[in-house]
């Protein structure tokens, strides 16, 4: 392609032509695209140079380096540079920042880490007893499943407290024995129509998802209602088809069940055939519950019933296989939400089943828990700079929240306001 743009150009330079042809604009044009791509392509080899001869093991923000270190990273990086990348995208593959680079090389010194640790143990440092158990009881057959965040609660109702959810991800990243399993990617949320829920049976959000079944191209269908304020699954059905009848039956059943009075509950779904049919608009008429949307083509907005399709499908014992029958994936989603109901520990409800939180038994627990913080506390002060973790029931939860000040924690403590 280079020779054919050079017999070109020597071409077009013989004809002694003030203005230039279209055919000379366009050669011109070639010709720059091509540098650009070469230029590119030389930038994403000498990257890959980079990477192979060990980069992101030399760097690494906020790592100690030895001054040895500081020039072996010098050297990578000027070489990748001599080899057509630029400072910041080699500074960003060997994992630290170009302004970073820039100091070690004012200095005279070759840019010596001047950090000289801690002189003393910090007081509040877990000591080798501790650590031992920590890490016997991550271990353990009935914790070694579970995740600290649920492992520290989870203690907390049986009256011990070992260590904080931090103390045991850091003991076990020490140990290797922390790492990343889950196959999903992080999710995106973007600001749709907001909601609030004060108490179960206020708000609800439905939506279907495919199940696979044994014929190539065939699926079934799974209806799925879930509380927002409790998290609790308060409608399932899977059938072999989408349908608006099918859908409307089920809000009628759920109703039913949780006595649900009329102009008391928002239902939340997105705008598939079934959620516009007209069946489920005549049944939400009739039993005078208020019909939300998602904005077209944006699945973020109904996230509770999107997380709880992925905590559903992400289950170590959901089939890889198709399931053989209806009745078989029926009845796998019958225990599905026996378990999610009854023995799930929900991250965003204080790490309470969703059955406690729609009962209302969250407060007397969340209240035991903290009293064997305060415990720990007394037994140890100097390992709290400040209160002890939030165990206050959530009185508000919030579909898609307008302002990000919605967006709480649930392991963050926030002293409530006092009455006025």
């Amino acid at each position: 392609m280079q020779l054919a743009i050079k017999d070109a150009l020597g071409t077009q330079k013989k004809k002694n032509s003030k203005k230039r042809s279209p055919e000379a604009k366009r050669i011109k044009e070639l010709e720059k695209e091509l540098a650009r791509k070469d230029k590119a392509l030389a930038e994403v080899m000498a990257l890959l140079v980079l990477k192979k001869t060990g980069g992101l093991f030399l760097g690494g923000r906020g790592r100690q380096h030895s001054k040895e270190e500081r020039q072996m990273i010098n050297e990578a990086i000027d070489e990748a540079i001599d080899s057509g990348a630029r400072l910041w995208r080699a500074c960003q593959e060997i994992g630290l920042d170009s302004r970073t680079i820039q100091r070690w090389r004012k200095r005279a010194d070759g840019g010596e880490d001047q950090r000289r640790g801690p002189k003393s143990k910090p007081k509040n440092s877990l000591s080798v007893e501790e650590q031992e158990t920590v890490l016997s009881i991550a271990n353990s057959p009935t914790f070694r499943n579970l995740s600290p965040h649920l492992i520290v609660p989870a203690l907390a109702d049986q009256g011990v407290y070992v260590a904080s959810e931090s103390s045991f991800y850091r003991i076990l990243n020490e140990e290797q024995l922390n790492t990343h399993r889950s196959a999903s990617k992080p999710s995106t949320h973007k600001k749709p129509t907001e909601h609030k829920a004060t108490a179960p049976n206020e708000v609800w959000s439905w939506d279907i998802t495919y199940l696979k079944a044994p014929v190539l191209g065939r699926f079934f269908y799974l209806y799925m209602i879930v509380d927002v304020f409790s998290r609790k699954i308060v409608g399932y059905s899977v059938y072999d088809v989408e349908s608006s009848d099918y859908a409307a039956h089920l809000v009628d059943m759920a109703c039913q069940k949780e006595g649900i009075r009329k102009d008391t509950l928002v239902l939340h779904q997105d705008n598939g055939s079934p959620m516009k049919g007209a069946t489920l608009q005549a049944t939400l008429e009739k039993l005078g519950v208020a019909a939300s949307y998602s904005r077209p083509h944006v699945s973020d907005d109904n996230a509770f019933s999107e997380s709880l399709f992925r905590t559903l499908k992400y289950r170590p014992e959901f089939p890889t296989k198709p399931f053989a029958s209806i009745e078989a994936a029926r009845e796998w989603v019958e225990c599905f939400v026996h378990r999610y109901n009854n023995k799930h520990l929900h991250s965003a409800i204080r790490y309470l089943t969703p059955n406690q939180r729609h009962a209302g038994e969250d407060e007397v627990i969340l209240a035991q828990r903290q009293k064997v913080y305060e415990a720990a506390k007394q037994k140890h002060p100097q390992r709290w700079s400040g209160k002890t973790r939030n165990w206050d029931p959530i009185e508000e939860v919030y579909l898609n929240p307008e302002e990000p000040s919605h967006h709480v924690n649930p392991r963050r403590h926030v002293p409530r306001k006092e009455a006025s």
